[in-house]
């Protein structure tokens, strides 16, 4: 888990690979929890917020880039 400050940090690729590794541990606790081997229920809510935070930044980063005009 990475703290804002530290995603803040990252430029767009890093941000991408964290978003890709956190939808994976996130898959892979959701499996644990049908199959009722999660150990820490409360690491379901964490990465959530861990991939909520991070489309967030993406999305700003986004839209700090200057648009490009048409013409």
């Amino acid at each position: 888990m990475s703290k804002a400050s530290e995603l803040r940090e990252m430029n767009e690729e890093q941000l991408s690979f964290s978003l890709k590794e956190a939808q994976k541990d996130l898959f892979e606790l959701r499996f644990q929890s049908a199959t009722e081997k999660l150990d820490a229920p409360s690491r379901l809510k964490q990465y959530r917020r861990e991939i909520a935070r991070i489309k967030t930044l993406l999305r700003e980063k986004q839209l700090a880039k200057p648009a490009v005009s048409e013409n």
